[in-house]
């Protein structure tokens, strides 16, 4: 047993983690650090932002609602601002996802940042993050920090309790990979409630999606996608700049 379980997250959140497939932990940011962040990605939004900047708004999620939708977001974060690089080697947060996927080693795979605007904030369909890019021991977890408040109205994440039980499931194709809404209807799925500075950990196998922001305040939030770093990709898909970097403990496979 790590000795990372017992200092970062309970036996209980541990058991509750391997049953429902995620694991909210509240407050694993202050306050003052997550409206920092969020200032912070939020400038780094302006900087960016030009008439060529693709919204990354799924084909799919048309299907979630009549009204257009809109979303901006970037992937390696840390390469655009520093104060990124430290968060994602913050031990609070290595420390929750070392004690999850029951290692003391933690790889990067990739970043990502979304702001999902008021009024309109893009819904993302149900999905496993899987296909995107499968690995050989499913060791795959993601973080969503939450940088404001995400509230049922701010179109805040859902999810299948349990549903990585379930193994890898074939995805629609039309667009990016997606589950199809009769069998896994976003309305059913579990709303994850979450304040400024909590931290919504999940298994690259358990079915999410997120719902339509239709409130007067953006909703901001860092995604880091994390790994063992004996798993190794079984396809070469999802290329990040970033992949590969320790952020905690060794990568006992290196070689010079």
């Amino acid at each position: 047993m790590l000795d990372t379980t017992v200092r970062y997250v309970t036996e209980d959140q541990l058991a509750s983690y391997h049953e429902d497939g995620y694991l909210l932990v509240k407050g694993l940011l202050e306050p003052e650090e997550a409206a920092m962040y969020r200032a912070e990605q939020h400038a780094l939004a302006r900087r960016l932002a030009s008439p060529d900047t693709a919204d990354p708004t799924w084909g799919s999620a048309r299907e979630l609602t009549d009204a257009p939708t809109a979303l901006s977001g970037w992937h390696d974060v840390q390469f655009y601002s520093a104060a990124f690089s430290r968060l994602i080697t913050d031990d609070r947060l290595t420390g929750v996802a070392a004690a999850l996927m029951g290692t003391p080693n933690v790889q990067l795979h990739h970043t990502k940042v979304f702001i999902k605007p008021p009024e309109n904030g893009s819904p993302f369909p149900m999905h496993q993050d899987h296909p995107f890019f499968p690995h050989s021991k499913h060791s795959v977890l993601a973080a969503i920090v939450h940088l404001d408040d995400a509230p049922e109205d701010r179109g805040c994440v859902r999810v299948v309790p349990g549903s990585h039980k379930l193994g890898p499931l074939d995805h629609l194709q039309d667009g990016l990979p997606h589950l199809a809404a009769d069998r896994f209807p976003i309305e059913a799925a579990v709303p994850v409630e979450a304040e400024a500075g909590d931290v919504l950990f999940f298994g690259y196998l358990t079915v999410h999606g997120s719902g339509v922001n239709v409130s007067s305040e953006a909703r901001t939030t860092l995604l880091v996608q994390m790994r063992d770093p004996q798993d190794r990709p079984t396809e070469d898909l999802h290329p990040s700049r970033g992949q590969g970097m320790m952020l905690r403990g060794i990568d006992p496979d290196a070689r010079a």
